[in-house]
């Protein structure tokens, strides 16, 4: 019998809403029977969201979302199963982190020019690690102060990738982020693969040259993907013999298409990310 597995979701430690235990609380609530926390470039929640799950009984999973740069885009790899105290997966991480706050500098800059002033300042109320500030943060800083009336506007009008607030950001490499996850015990699998625009062949090159790199799952099930994406995605799995993995890319109750715990099953002949792991 499928469990109710989660596997993508973000606290305070980076761009969530939500601190750790309060996210175990949720998914616990929600009848979720698998569980991990996958802040962004950051495993400082791990210790508090193992905890409050163990003390609801509810299996946890440690894991990541790695920033990758990519042929011109920015692609997250799920770090799944980690050994959070690994020595090269925490300085590989540290290594991409520190330059966001010069980025989120710039991106205000840029805003400012564009008729929205205080946006450092606002973004930065919104971060729970300063260290971690990102574009959704200024999204919803933006959103609060009447700029845009979604998430989503903000990032098709300003800071999506290409857009005129968008400070590029060279992150990790694919075979880094790979490397790291293998070194930490986990296993690597490429996070909401519709989200990203490449052509056909892109996507064939990149599932190729991951594939090649060590990384074993895709994320097929997500709150990023639509219903058509699933059975997408679930084609791709079967192509490259991908274990498949789902999770709601959970951040906020006002946030998203999923909450924790909402997704529908994998499809029954894919095998889980999480097979051999309870």
């Amino acid at each position: 019998m499928a469990i109710k597995a989660d596997l993508h979701c973000h606290s305070t430690v980076s761009d969530g809403v939500l601190d750790p235990a309060q996210l175990a609380l949720r998914a616990s609530a929600n009848g979720v029977e698998l569980w991990a926390l996958t802040d962004h470039d950051e495993l400082a929640g791990i210790a508090t969201a193992r905890q409050a799950a163990t003390e609801l009984g509810m299996p946890f999973i440690a894991g990541v979302e790695i920033s990758v740069s990519w042929a011109g885009q920015t692609v997250h790899i799920l770090g799944l199963h980690v050994d959070e105290n690994n020595a090269a997966l925490g300085a590989g991480l540290a290594s991409i982190r520190g330059g966001r706050m010069e980025r989120a500098r710039r991106m205000a800059d840029k805003l400012s020019q564009l008729g929205i002033s205080g946006s450092y300042e606002g973004a930065l109320s919104y971060a729970g690690n300063p260290l971690l500030i990102s574009r959704t943060h200024f999204a919803r800083f933006m959103v609060d102060k009447g700029y845009c009336k979604n998430m989503q506007a903000v990032f098709d009008k300003y800071l999506g990738d290409g857009g005129p607030a968008t400070v590029p950001m060279q992150w990790a490499t694919l075979e880094q982020a790979v490397a790291w996850i293998l070194a930490a015990g986990g296993r690597a699998a490429i996070a909401h693969p519709g989200r990203y625009d490449y052509s056909p062949m892109q996507f064939d090159a990149l599932f190729d040259c991951f594939k090649d790199l060590g990384g074993t799952g895709i994320e097929v099930v997500t709150g990023s993907h639509t219903a058509d994406q699933y059975a997408e995605y679930a084609r791709v799995a079967r192509r490259y013999g991908f274990l498949a993995s789902c999770g709601s890319d959970f951040h906020s109750p006002k946030e998203g298409k999923l909450d924790l715990g909402e997704l529908p099953p994998l499809p029954a002949d894919l095998k889980p990310i999480w097979h051999d792991w309870i």
